[in-house]
């Protein structure tokens, strides 16, 4: 999975908070802090259709977008993609463990303990 560009990633972040899908000008509405032509909006959502982070359905003459996954599912894919560039996936792993906050490693410890149990 490849990263996201700044308006990508501020596209992405639209429609993440939504519960349904938008069109382009919904999401040309919503990117409050840009003045953007909606040719380029709609641009953006085909280039992220492509890369197979939106899913986008007919609606009359307009195309609707949503998420293909969920945020979290991104982030889980980039820590992934992080740990496979590291030539030492146990050093990186133990320097993660000891960066997260005494809740996160509990957390981990649960779904870890979880998933043994599986």
């Amino acid at each position: 999975m490849k990263g996201l560009g700044e308006l990508e990633r501020s596209i992405m972040d639209i429609l993440w908070a939504q519960s349904s899908a938008l069109t382009a000008r919904e999401v040309g509405r919503l990117i409050a802090d840009r003045d953007l032509a909606p040719t380029t909006v709609m641009t953006v959502l085909d280039r992220l259709t492509r890369k197979g982070f939106l899913e986008r359905t007919r609606d009359g003459r307009a195309w609707r977008y949503q998420p293909a996954e969920s945020r979290d599912a991104y982030i889980a894919e980039l820590m992934l993609e992080a740990l496979d560039m590291t030539g030492d996936r146990s050093a990186a792993l133990t320097r993660f463990a000891q960066a997260v906050s005494g809740t996160e490693a509990e957390l981990l410890r649960r779904v870890l303990t979880e998933l043994e149990e599986e």
